[in-house]
């Protein structure tokens, strides 16, 4: 039996089985690099799902998390910790935040923006300065988004599936078509608390939103009176080119989760918003235990840092025009009895097959590449921000190779 094969069958007699893991146990990384317990190499080209932002085993976040692990590593929110305001004032110095609230994952994250609206439309009710009797507790979400796994965030994500045996969901939310105007409009009312929507859907398929839907979806909120969330979750931190995607769009949302590349793999989630909006959580409303650690905030500060000095940025938006550049020219030599359309931007990239992705992931597993799926049918690519020219290159030529002779 092999190490991988060992390690995997440990594992079936420990843990859950709510994942289904390729079958590689990975013991190692060194930059855009991964290695498994039998010694084989691998290119990453998922990122740990869009989260591995620096790469492997990053030595400046390797001496940013020993230098704080040498300090102290946890207190709670009873107490100010230095890292976690130093983050806190990256974001806000460089987005249209004014603060920020931490905790340890996207969903969380989430789940935090969801209770503020909720909260906020209240506490305007308890204060007499809602025009209408309502309670404002509704929340529009749309079809193939993707928000989390905690029942509030689950009920926001736009995918049936997943709400299958959690029944009944959060009630008041409802789910437009995405990149459907009108259809948001309809479902508009004096009930209505929030609209969340990811700038790019990332787990529905790699589906960027039409020319002018965010704008469109901010002019709807001002009018209604309502709050707007950006999940950046999976595309902000230079994900797609600017720091975060609404950077890119010129459309401000009211509030705007992070996770995944924000800690660089290390859990961390943040829910950003203004001073005036804030408000509606004070003490005793929500909390995280860890939300804010200071070894988890000190490594995000430190990628902060990165990407804002040290050139990240720049190079991330030149292999994200060289990946696009590539898969454009394989859908174009596949054909579309193959690959139906390439899709995304930055590092954030897909292909939409013709056929379920399964058979391309594995052969491509095989030769040393690894790429996931997103939506059913697409192809996933999310490697980290400081992945080279030459690196991306290898990762299209396998990528090719196998789609021509696997996607018959």
């Amino acid at each position: 039996m092999t190490r991988n094969a060992e390690i995997a069958e440990r594992g079936t007699q420990v843990l859950v089985g709510n994942y289904a893991p390729q079958p590689v146990a990975l013991v190692r990384g060194e930059g855009s690099w991964l290695f498994d317990a039998d010694g084989n190499k691998f290119l990453d080209l998922m990122g740990g799902i869009a989260t591995a932002t620096l790469g492997h085993a990053n030595p400046k976040l390797t001496a940013a998390l020993a230098d704080q692990a040498a300090k102290l590593w946890h207190v709670s929110n009873l107490y100010t910790t230095e890292p976690q305001i130093r983050l806190a004032e990256q974001i806000t110095a460089n987005s249209f935040a004014e603060a920020v609230y931490f905790c340890n994952s996207g969903a969380e994250a989430n789940e935090a923006a969801l209770k503020l609206a909720r909260r906020h439309h209240y506490d305007r009710k308890q204060a007499g300065e809602q025009e209408t009797e309502e309670d404002r507790t509704e929340i529009i979400a749309f079809e193939g988004a993707f928000h989390g796994r905690t029942l509030f965030t689950v009920s926001a994500t736009g995918t049936p599936a997943y709400w299958e045996g959690f029944g009944p969901m959060v009630p008041g939310i409802h789910h437009a078509a995405w990149g459907d105007l009108d259809a948001v409009r309809k479902l508009l009312s004096n009930r209505t608390a929030a609209i969340i929507v990811e700038p790019i859907q990332g787990e529905g398929g790699i589906r960027l939103a039409p020319a002018g839907f965010l704008q469109g979806l901010r002019d709807l909120a001002d009018e209604n009176g309502c709050l707007l969330i950006f999940d950046e979750v999976q595309v902000g931190m230079g994900r797609t080119g600017p720091l975060f995607a609404y950077q890119q769009e010129g459309v401000t949302p009211d509030v705007m989760t992070l996770a995944k590349a924000l800690g660089g793999g290390i859990p961390i989630g943040a829910m950003c918003t203004t001073r005036p909006l804030s408000k509606a959580l004070i003490p005793g409303t929500h909390a995280s235990t860890f939300g804010g650690n200071p070894l988890a905030c000190a490594v995000a500060a430190t990628i902060f840092d990165e990407l804002l000095s040290g050139g990240v940025l720049d190079h991330a938006k030149a292999m994200g025009e060289r990946l696009g550049e590539g898969l454009n020219a394989i859908a174009e030599e596949a054909g579309t009895e193959r690959v139906l359309e390439p899709r995304g931007r930055g590092l954030l990239r897909g292909l939409a097959m013709a056929a379920a992705p399964g058979p391309i992931i594995d052969a491509c597993r095989e030769r040393g590449v690894l790429v996931i799926s997103a939506g059913g049918n697409v192809l996933r690519l999310a490697p980290p921000l400081t992945i080279s020219a030459d690196e991306i290159d290898h990762g299209l030529r396998v990528l090719r190779d196998v789609i021509l002779e696997v996607a018959q």
